[in-house]
């Protein structure tokens, strides 16, 4: 029974709602997931990032001092308006990569060694504003060089971004030493080496984020599949029995209408209560409260296979059979007798309970060809036999016959599942 697919996405989205979606691709490609786009997040959260980004402007004080103290020169003048535009460009630069800096996967597209070609055109925009500010205001314009070194790191790759920053330290220290005017302070040097590594292990922390955030996306779409296959394993299984005797009872109760009425609504008052102990069976199935019981399911097996005119050697009770085999041995005792009464043409079952398992047995046809691919309920009961260490065996019988087991290699031995066994039928 298959989860809608509605229902299902909604259950993932609640479920990684509140998870952070980091997006990593850029230092390293994690996964092809696509997280929400950045433009439907919260503006509540679009204003802090602003806050984080324009904040560290402040350092720009001291650029903006010396262009002030030199208002009456045209070119600090001019200093002012390049600073001014630069903070204004900056910020218009990180709203358009945001995503890119918090670890999101924004609605831009990516290139080899850029992420978009806006983001491009508006950090070229920078480095020209970054190149003048110096030229006009002094050796402190060149504080703007710190936020053209980090807003490079999500604009290009990470390689890129970081030779970048390095080329800018090398190229502020030559300036140093042979600019007139200019002293030897290592002061914005550090502050660029200090900035990107700050960045850069913010958004490696953001990759980690986004691998842990994708885990947990993963193992809830695998908790809902395997749910679901389990549904269907245990309705099939539950189905198939229940509609096989309904169909064997109500083909009996056809004959019987002309020949014996009342026997012919005793079985139509049987099929009655097998359809609503199978509507029972299927609603607590999906509940996830379904238990099953081997004591039960031998009663069952004695009913159905009376009804199909099958003479049943049962055993009288299940003691031999240890706790933790009881649950497969009874799905291996009901999918054996659907079987039975399905395929085999039989006039007798035999069942064997032991420490070692179940066993049931037939002298009927057998399958039809000993290469057919066994069918969903053998591969549903072996998978529940390699869980509990037991192997699912079945094999032909001479002269005629099939036999169904599911068995431990010795008594009271729980030996590791074998993942390479075979069903034979």
């Amino acid at each position: 029974m298959a989860v809608p697919a509605r229902h299902r996405e909604g259950l993932i989205a609640s479920v990684l709602r509140s998870l952070t979606d980091p997006f990593s691709e850029r230092l390293g490609s994690v996964s092809e997931h696509n997280p929400r786009p950045d433009d439907d997040r919260p503006w509540g959260s679009r204003m802090v990032g602003f806050l984080f980004a324009g904040i560290w402007l402040v350092f720009l004080s001291d650029a903006f001092n010396a262009a002030w103290r030199q208002r009456q020169d045209l070119r600090a003048d001019g200093g002012l308006v390049v600073l001014t535009l630069f903070v204004i460009l900056y910020l218009v630069h990180f709203a358009h990569l945001r995503s890119a800096f918090w670890g999101l996967n924004g609605p831009t597209a990516t290139y080899r060694w850029f992420i978009s070609r806006t983001g491009l055109l508006s950090w070229l925009g920078l480095l020209v504003l970054a190149m003048l500010a110096p030229v006009m205001v002094g050796q402190e314009g060149a504080a703007t060089w710190v936020f053209l070194a980090v807003s490079g790191l999500w604009t290009f790759r990470l390689r890129v971004g970081i030779a970048i920053g390095v080329v800018l330290v090398a190229v502020y220290e030559f300036l140093t030493f042979h600019v007139s005017g200019w002293s030897h302070n290592v002061s914005i040097s550090m502050s660029i080496v200090l900035a990107m590594a700050a960045v850069t292990g913010g958004m490696l922390a953001a990759q980690r984020q986004r691998a842990l955030a994708e885990a947990r996306e993963d193992n809830a779409r695998l908790a809902i599949q395997e749910e679901r296959n389990r549904m269907a394993r245990d309705v099939h299984d539950i189905l198939g029995h229940s509609l096989t005797v309904i169909t064997v009872k109500a083909e009996l109760a056809s004959r019987l209408l002309e020949v014996s009425p009342e026997r012919a609504r005793a079985e139509v008052d049987d099929l009655e209560r097998l359809a609503r102990d199978a509507l029972a069976d299927v609603r607590q199935a999906v509940a996830g409260f379904r238990d099953m019981s081997l004591p039960g399911e031998l009663a069952r097996a004695r009913t159905s296979l009376a009804a199909a005119g099958i003479e049943a050697q049962l055993p009288n009770a299940t003691d031999a059979v240890p706790t933790e085999l009881r649950e497969v041995c009874a799905w291996a005792l009901r999918e054996g007798v659907t079987n039975v009464i399905r395929h085999s043409a039989a006039s007798t079952c035999t069942v064997t309970l032991s420490e070692r398992g179940i066993t049931v047995a037939d002298d009927g046809l057998g399958p039809d060809s000993s290469s057919s691919p066994p069918g969903t309920g053998l591969l549903g009961l072996e998978e529940r036999a390699l869980a509990v260490g037991a192997t699912l065996r079945t094999r032909r019988l001479q002269p005629h016959g099939f036999e169904l087991s599911v068995l431990t290699s010795e008594p009271g031995a729980r030996p590791a599942p074998q993942h390479d066994d075979k069903v034979e039928a």
